[in-house]
């Protein structure tokens, strides 16, 4: 076995170069290291590939790579989990800038390295395991530094304290934002749980040009007129077209703007944001997503002197569409 002195993104290592490079367990998708104090050196996180051929019955919900950000489940396949022993190791980060390595399974025994990762936040939610029981897990959100390309074990540390310290101070670093809304309160009173825990890993299956068709079939059965999916036209972040229909007296003919975030990862102020700024003039906003949004999206959203945008979360879509009795396909 070679000796591993640095991790260079893309490369493709083994089981037991990660676990001797890194001073880390064998098993298990997180794994940290730790010093002679019992304080935390770094950390390796272990991730797999989705397999969008499984079924949902199998892994609901599978962790997620969309664009550089990595959405990953903690520790604890049956049951709820805790955020306790390895998992409650991941947010030490949010205090002390601890490398964190890395890896998606690419083969037996095999991982090709991402990058060092930032935790950006966490959160609890409700999915279902692969026996379809409920259960609450903790889902972690984090940045995937792809540069530098190469990282150097001795200088890990060092390294991860500037990439966190130049990307807090971009991204405008706060609580607000690495909070998330409390899900639960927007169950919609009588709606089975698991039930529409199951709506919602099947929306997250859709390749996102089906979620958005979807969407105008979920405008058209709530009364909606002349919806139509703007498709990929430089239109701004702009989804959806439509009108509120005749029959509500109070808002009839209403031009509506929608959209649609087929995400895993929260939605944060900077989206709602960028959303407000491509909005029509004379339209209302609407954003969707299969996800969850920061304390701080829902403060922006519904800002004092700028045009009120409405938020549709995870929770309150697939309310939505159990109520309407759609088939996803």
């Amino acid at each position: 076995m070679n000796d591993v002195a640095a991790f260079e993104v893309g490369r493709l290592y083994t089981n037991d170069q990660i676990r001797f490079a890194l001073e880390v367990e064998n098993l298990g998708g997180i794994r940290p290291s730790l010093d002679a104090q019992g304080s935390v050196r770094h950390v390796a996180v272990l991730t797999a590939a989705e397999d969008v051929g499984k079924v949902v019955s199998e892994n609901p919900y599978r962790d997620k790579i969309e664009g550089e950000i990595l959405t990953y489940t903690a520790q604890g396949r049956e049951g709820d989990q805790e955020l306790r022993g390895r998992n409650k190791r991941l947010i030490e980060q949010y205090v002390v800038p601890v490398p964190f390595f890395g890896f998606i399974n690419v083969g037996r025994q095999t991982y090709r390295f991402l990058g060092l990762l930032e935790l950006l936040r966490h959160y609890q939610e409700s999915q279902i395991d692969t026996k379809r029981n409920l259960r609450k897990v903790w889902v972690f959100e984090f940045r995937i530094h792809s540069a530098p390309s190469i990282v150097p074990l001795s200088d890990a540390k060092s390294i991860s304290a500037a990439l966190l310290d130049e990307s807090r101070r971009q991204k405008g670093w706060s609580q607000d934002e690495i909070s998330v809304e409390d899900n639960d309160a927007a169950i919609v009173v009588g709606t089975d749980t698991a039930s529409r825990e199951l709506v919602r890993s099947q929306l997250l299956l859709l390749e996102p040009s089906v979620f958005e068709r979807f969407l105008r079939r979920v405008m058209e059965r709530s009364g909606f007129a002349d919806v139509h999916v703007t498709g990929k036209t430089g239109d701004g972040g702009i989804d959806l077209n439509g009108y509120v229909g005749q029959e509500n007296d109070f808002f009839a003919g209403t031009h509506v703007q929608v959209q649609a975030k087929r995400w895993r990862h929260a939605v944060g102020s900077a989206e709602v944001n960028q959303f407000r700024g491509a909005l029509s003039s004379s339209a209302k906003g609407v954003f969707v997503t299969t996800s969850h949004y920061t304390f701080a999206a829902i403060r922006e959203a519904r800002h004092p002197v700028k045009p009120c945008i409405t938020l549709i979360d995870g929770v309150r879509l697939s309310s939505i569409v159990t109520r309407l009795q759609l088939e996803i396909t």
